[in-house]
């Protein structure tokens, strides 16, 4: 499998919010709290969507997307969780250090990429114990 498989998608949300917070709209306010629709409902209530819940949303689609790639096994499994384990320290580092990521939406991309790291593991580790037949202290009959 390719190297550029292994790179997670949850890196994208992180470009994007840097590209949005810092060249296209760094001195217009904040892009997340603007409504991107509105839409009215039959009960007369207004929904309105704003950027930062959809840049959530989106992250969130990934995340499903990297859960998916947490199931396969062998070396490009190892190098998905490396990679996933370094974008999180990515995301922790920058949330600690820049101003513009002192957000809630950088903070939840940021638990995205946790629950990434965590649940490929977990879901590697569950996979593997499976497939070599470790027993949970059963005894077979």
């Amino acid at each position: 499998m390719p190297l550029i498989a292994s790179i997670p998608l949850t890196v994208l949300p992180l470009v994007v919010y840097n590209v949005l917070a810092f060249s296209l709209l760094g001195g217009a306010g904040t892009p997340w709290a603007g409504p991107v629709m509105t839409i009215d409902l039959v009960s007369g209530a207004s929904f309105s969507l704003l950027g930062g819940d959809l840049m959530i949303l989106c992250a969130l689609v990934l995340l499903f997307v990297e859960l998916l790639k947490a199931t396969r096994t062998g070396v490009s499994a190892l190098t998905d969780h490396i990679f996933s384990t370094l974008v999180l320290i990515a995301y922790l580092v920058e949330f600690l250090t820049v101003r513009e990521a002192a957000t809630s939406v950088f903070f939840i991309l940021m638990c995205v990429s946790l629950v990434d790291v965590i649940a490929g593991f977990s879901i590697t580790i569950t996979g593997a114990r499976r497939d070599f037949g470790v027993s949970n202290g059963d005894t077979y009959r």
